[in-house]
């Protein structure tokens, strides 16, 4: 990409570790650097053949039909084998750049360095994922540059297209493909921030790869490295080398641990003091990075009729073939995030499936989304909430503002599966009292079926004998009811509260299976039946004969699988794998503490159906002051 090398988000800091204080710096410029001059044409996405990692399988990028050698931006077919890139990374996403941009038609480019006869094909699908040849192109021995070319005038709904490849009767190489179209008059100036608390191994790997592909980096004005935790990523010597790559580009801030929220917001922050063109691209520190996803997010933004949120997609990192969701929504009626939007694909191969089907997000979580600048200066900041949901409030504030969030397919990072995680987790504290803010900012949420929600998964918790997870969800209630100002500090004070008070709560506590406090040889393990028909009439009768002491003894194992509130709710003892399998957790009937928690249940729901209407309207008028940048600078300098 024919970019100027001059940085056009200026420095907020000296590189190296930075003062909390002193890095937050003055307020805005009243001039900022203007966006950058544009080449004739940009482009858009380019052709890669291998991942950034071993563990990634390269027919997510490139399939061929026989022996061919590869590099990252380059293949090798021998005499009479064919390649194709009708794959994840190597598609190009024709209908989400017809519904989004102005990209009229599209080019794609290669070099091909052809032994005796070579045959490429740009080949277009449709929502059906029927074939067609667009375009195609013969050459004889030498060095060619091609281009094919279509239109994007049939794609509206969904379809994709595509390189194929042959090589006849000799070796055939291809590099430098490129996907471009005319370029807007400027390049909007993009910065990366990426927030850390003590995973610094990742956080130090996630730069690095950023900082290996020099397109990347040339593409990019800075990237801000927000550390907020003890183990420090500054002393990681692989960041140290990566320092002296990235320059005066690379910006390190430490400050007090604010969570994601906290984190992200910092990028947002500096960038937008010294800049108020430049769009950030929020990074999770914990990804296995593709940083061509940079670039196509990138081009993608500058293309859009309007300013657009563009996020990448997840693939799992646990199984890298795999694709979290298309896109995802939020049903804040119920207080439900991460839905998946109708007709997306979802844990889903992509060595098998393609994403024909254009879907519309509503909004895109943070492990990698670029924000424009004119949502930041429109909408503002974000919600102090330090975990959980911060990411679901930005986008839908910035929809109801008239941003709209596209999640472009073929532009993905791979996170850790969410369903190695456990549901009965601290989190849970933070994802209950977030949910409740971000409903009452953005919803007219109904008390009575807010209540009716809570009070249901509430006691499917009890009946499975999930103590610790009714404690930490009435604990997020209970202080989201205290109003505004349980978000003074930015949520430190309610991340020691949450992650103290589980350890009263032996289930809780993760044992090594091989030397869990049980006796193995009592233990035997109980399969799950298919979920019930009338799973109501079961949660009554379970809480019955639990009151009436009629559960069944003895000690029972568990499998994760299998460990569904109708299953774990037939014993009194049970051995329940943990999400992560890398333990298990103990579980026993507690009538006494089961019955005081259903008190409590009561009283806290039939607060919460009273007040909510309240509720809704403080924080509604405590936002401006939450998101402005001096409470924002407050947090950053440590001042409560």
């Amino acid at each position: 990409m024919d970019q100027p090398s001059s940085n056009a988000v200026a420095d907020a800091a000296e590189p190296g570790i930075t003062d909390e204080s002193a890095a937050i710096g003055p307020e805005p410029a009243p001039e900022s650097p203007a966006p950058r001059r544009a080449p004739e044409r940009l482009v858009l996405q380019r052709g890669v053949f291998v991942g950034p990692s071993a563990i990634i399988n390269d027919e997510l990028y490139a399939v061929t039909s026989g022996a061919a050698a590869r590099e990252r931006l380059s293949l090798r077919l021998d005499a009479d084998t064919t390649a194709h890139t009708n794959t994840y990374f190597g598609r190009f996403a024709a209908s989400y750049w017809q519904r989004w941009t102005t990209v009229t038609a599209v080019e794609a480019d290669a070099t091909l360095e052809v032994g005796r006869q070579a045959a490429v094909r740009l080949v277009a699908s449709d929502i059906a994922g029927h074939r067609r040849v667009v375009d195609a192109i013969t050459v004889g021995a030498g060095v060619h540059r091609v281009t094919l070319h279509t239109t994007l005038d049939r794609f509206v709904d969904g379809g994709a297209v595509w390189l194929e490849f042959d090589a006849v009767g000799g070796e055939l190489g291809i590099s430098a493909v490129e996907w471009n179209a005319p370029a807007p008059t400027h390049l909007r100036p993009v910065a990366i921030a990426i927030c850390t608390f003590n995973r610094a191994d990742d956080c130090a790997n996630t730069v690095a790869a950023l900082a290996s592909d020099p397109t990347v980096v040339a593409a990019i004005d800075a990237i801000y490295v927000v550390d907020q935790g003890t183990d420090l990523v500054s002393d990681r010597i692989l960041f140290s080398d990566t320092s002296s790559k990235l320059g005066d580009k690379l910006h390190y801030i430490r400050q007090p641990n604010l969570g994601g929220a906290g984190g992200f917001t910092r990028g947002l922050f500096e960038v937008s003091a010294v800049n108020e063109h430049a769009d950030v691209i929020l990074m999770d520190d914990d990804i296995l990075c593709e940083p061509e996803t940079v670039l196509r997010l990138n081009a993608f933004a500058n293309l859009t009729v309007q300013p657009t949120l563009v996020g990448a997609q997840m693939l799992f990192l646990l199984n890298p073939d795999y694709l979290n969701v298309g896109a995802e929504e939020v049903h804040l009626d119920v207080l439900m995030h991460g839905r998946q939007v109708s007709k997306a694909l979802r844990n889903t191969s992509m060595l098998k499936k393609k994403q024909e089907r254009r879907v519309d997000a509503g909004y895109n979580a943070w492990w990698t989304c670029l924000i424009p600048a004119e949502v930041v200066a429109t909408v503002g900041l974000p919600m102090p909430i330090f975990f959980q949901w911060d990411d679901v409030e930005y986008g839908v504030r910035a929809r109801e503002a008239g941003f709209v969030t596209v999640t472009l397919p073929n532009a993905a990072v791979w996170h850790a599966d969410f369903y190695w995680k456990e549901y009965d987790d601290w989190a849970r504290y933070f994802s209950t009292r977030n949910s409740l803010i971000v409903g009452s900012l953005h919803a007219d949420l109904d008390p009575k079926v807010v209540s009716r929600t809570f009070f249901r998964h509430i006691c499917e918790s009890l009946v499975a004998m999930n103590y610790a997870l009714v404690h930490t969800v009435l604990q997020g209630i209970e202080d989201f009811m205290a109003g505004p100002g349980i978000l003074a500090d930015g949520g430190q004070q309610a991340l020691a509260k949450a992650r103290a008070t589980r350890a009263e709560f032996p289930e809780a506590v993760m044992h090594q299976a091989a030397t869990a406090p049980i006796r193995s040889a009592d233990l035997h393990t109980v399969r799950a039946n298919g979920e019930p028909s009338r799973p109501l009439l079961v949660l009554y009768k379970r809480a019955l004969d639990q009151f009436l002491g009629r559960g069944r003894k003895g000690l029972v194992g568990i499998t994760r699988e299998d460990a569904h509130w109708w299953h774990v709710s037939l014993f009194d003892h049970v051995v329940v794998t943990d999400a992560s399998q890398s333990g298990v957790r103990i579980r026993q009937r507690d009538k006494a503490k089961a019955i005081a928690l259903f008190k409590q249940t009561l009283r806290t729901l039939r607060k919460l159906r009273k007040e909510l209407p309240r509720l809704k309207a403080e924080y509604r008028a405590a936002q401006p002051a939450l998101i402005s940048r001096d409470n924002w600078s407050r947090l950053y300098h440590g001042d409560q």
